[in-house]
């Protein structure tokens, strides 16, 4: 069946729901007004308002409870409605709820899931379209992952809520609606720290992540060059063995991601490939990001800002044609 990526979501939850009695949701407008992009629908009438809670509009004080019930045995999976209002909750994810295992000498675990809606492409502007994988990515304790479309999103949510430490799952609002075809296996589960290859080729690898992956794909139709498309799914901890083997295999690599060069996670991945060493390399390594300023609001300049299939083609092509990295469309504007 085609199901779109809220409706994966909202079934992961279901199903989780139904598995173990441990699991809660709690987060702003979830329960009767089944979330802000409907991926909690029917959850509350059906399993009660004390393990699908609407809570006040308190960030920090639903996060706090969900670290406090995750101690105590229980599985939140808690909601914040955009990723940037959980700025006013970092202490209660990144202090607490990512050290309390190492705090405790392994005594408490924080079995805590936070989904967040992310991402650009819906004139949201730039207060409520970033990523900002990079408040989370590395921080000891935690684990980021990020869907591109409903089979990730069913499974990595299915894996994240069994994990016993705290995951991020952040989901690119723009794939809400979008279809995939996916026949719901409940025992499907998306292993977390494990990418996927999702196009073979031999002369650039190339590694996306969440709304990105459409755009590689897209891309990879149009670019005379042979591209292996990753799909990392995982932000933190990555894949380094999918990833090395095939720039291995290719002698090529560029990150395509949506994030601003100066944070994002396509840094860590060109370092680590650059430690393995230079001799397998054919060209530079190269990174596909947004430019270093906030997200347009205006549809025109947002189309511009983020990465387009022909954008992503012509740089790549450019890279293996002459084994030198492009410039960046603002910085040929310059």
């Amino acid at each position: 069946m085609k199901l779109r990526m809220r409706q994966a979501v909202q079934k992961a939850l279901d199903d989780s729901l139904a598995s173990d009695e441990n699991v809660i949701i709690l987060g702003e407008d979830i329960g009767a007004a089944g979330g802000a992009f409907k991926a909690t629908e029917g959850l509350m009438e059906k399993y009660g308002s004390l393990r699908v809670m609407d809570t006040p509009i308190s960030e920090m004080g639903f996060l706090g409870a969900g670290v406090g019930a995750a101690i105590m045995g229980l599985k939140p999976v808690v909601e914040m409605m955009f990723i940037e209002f959980v700025g006013v909750a970092l202490d209660q994810l990144t202090t607490q709820a990512a050290t309390m295992r190492y705090l405790s000498r392994g005594k408490f675990s924080v079995p805590l899931v936070m989904r967040a809606s992310a991402s650009a492409g819906q004139g949201f502007g730039c207060q409520h379209s970033q990523t900002l994988d990079h408040w989370f990515r590395g921080t000891p304790g935690l684990k980021v992952v990020m869907p591109s479309g409903s089979r990730s999103a069913y499974g990595l949510l299915r894996a994240a809520i069994e994990d016993p430490d705290p995951v991020i799952v952040l989901e690119p609002r723009i794939l809400y609606g979008v279809r995939e075809e996916f026949d719901v296996d409940e025992n499907y589960r998306q292993p977390l720290g494990k990418a996927e290859i999702i196009r073979n080729g031999e002369d650039v690898t190339l590694v996306t992540a969440g709304a990105m992956t459409s755009i590689a794909k897209a891309a990879a139709e149009i670019c005379p060059a042979k591209i292996e498309i990753i799909d990392l799914l995982s932000i933190w901890p990555w894949d380094s063995k999918t990833i090395f083997e095939s720039a291995r295999k290719t002698g090529r690599i560029v990150t395509l991601e949506e994030s601003q060069a100066a944070s994002g996670w396509g840094g860590d991945i060109i370092s680590k490939v650059l430690e393995q060493g230079l001799d397998f390399l054919k060209a530079p390594p190269h990174r596909i990001t947004l430019p270093d300023a906030p997200i347009p609001y205006n549809g025109k300049l947002e189309a511009k800002y983020l990465p387009s299939p022909n954008y992503v083609s012509k740089q790549i092509a450019a890279l293996v044609s002459t084994n030198v990295a492009p410039k960046n469309w603002w910085n040929e504007k310059l």
